[in-house]
């Protein structure tokens, strides 16, 4: 099998093909040979040595892909063997081979690609805690998707859509017309001005009651103050670090440096709530993942679930897939294919 290696701290030249032997798959574990690789921002962030949670480097990451299963463990029914399914990866991601505990594997619905199969598990589940689980977003409300052009933007989309609320988002300009297509009611540009003042004037100066916010650091603050009262901030992410003028695993020290100090005396008086979602730190929980894949899986067949590919590239070019997301030029997902 072929393996993508973060090979040391740095850009995507850091990131190495090698080759290794074909793993096997043990007891409760199927093999996929995968055609689709879902690429997510953490990834960057690891190679870039900003993802505490990654594995000692060299390693291979990534958290999700799509495939058809070619061998099973021994206590596993051999009727997996030649199914089309994606998954959930624990790292690893990053190969035409994986072995994956079958409580993380999936079918995958007929009427998706396997690139768009590969856009499914952390987007959407990441989107479901946020808006539904904790968020507990309801009809009628109204909700601002930071990053709303980004993969988990989109996906949240789709689910306030289902759900019946208000989306406003943020994104930059040239995004803002494919947004009010997929649904949003609002875009804001947030480029060279403050997205605060037109949120307030679009919500007649009350706030909103869901704001999911992936960027962190002083931005959590501005987030917060934009709440209208019984809000919540959801928070699953630190991607303003990648903007820091320091260098290297520094650049997380400004983003601690910013972080708001949430009072509980405050959060009672102001009627409002803070949470944060790392569908990473969720491997313990995989019983109730895989019921909220459930309710992704139903929106599938429904129609409202639409995973948006917005390129595929192949294998061998996971540098310049990489070097496209930092460059923020995404609207949607972005996949790695390996050919068949």
């Amino acid at each position: 099998m072929r393996q993508i290696y973060i090979t040391g701290r740095g850009g995507p030249e850091k990131l190495q093909i090698r080759e290794a032997a074909d793993p096997s798959s043990a007891a409760g574990e199927l093999r996929i040979r995968v055609r689709a690789i879902g690429i997510n921002f953490a990834d960057i962030l690891a190679r870039q040595g900003l993802y505490p949670d990654a594995p000692k480097l060299p390693c291979v990451v990534g958290y999700e892909v799509a495939g058809v299963v070619d061998a099973v463990g021994a206590d596993q029914d051999a009727h997996w063997i030649g199914r089309e399914v994606f998954a959930l990866t624990r790292f690893g991601g990053y190969a035409d081979c994986v072995v994956v505990p079958a409580a993380q594997v999936f079918a995958k619905p007929a009427a998706l690609s396997f690139e768009q199969a590969a856009a499914v598990p952390v987007n959407y589940l990441t989107a479901w805690q946020l808006l539904v689980v904790v968020g507990a977003l309801r009809a009628g409300e109204t909700v601002l998707i930071h990053n709303a052009g980004g993969g988990v933007g989109l996906a949240a989309i789709d689910v306030a859509r289902h759900v019946g609320a208000t989306i406003y988002g943020t994104a930059s300009a040239g995004k803002h017309a494919f947004l009010r297509e997929r649904g949003l009611h609002a875009a804001i540009d947030y480029r060279g001005k403050d997205w605060r003042p037109e949120l307030m004037r679009l919500s007649g100066d009350r706030g909103v009651e869901l704001i999911i916010d992936p960027l962190g650091g002083r931005h959590w603050k501005r987030s917060y103050r934009a709440l209208r009262h019984t809000g919540r901030l959801g928070m699953f992410g630190i991607s303003r670090v990648t903007e820091s003028w320091l260098i290297g695993p520094l650049r997380l020290l400004d983003v601690v440096a910013g972080l708001p100090l949430f009072n509980p005396i405050s959060l009672m008086n102001d009627n409002r709530a803070v949470f944060g979602v790392n569908l990473g730190h969720l491997w313990h929980e995989v019983d109730k993942i895989r019921a909220w894949m459930q309710d992704v899986l139903a929106g599938i067949d429904d129609g409202w679930v639409r995973p948006h590919v917005d390129r595929a590239f192949g294998f061998e070019q996971v540098g310049e897939a990489q070097a496209y997301i930092e460059a923020r030029r995404n609207t949607g997902k972005v996949v790695l294919t390996v050919a068949s």
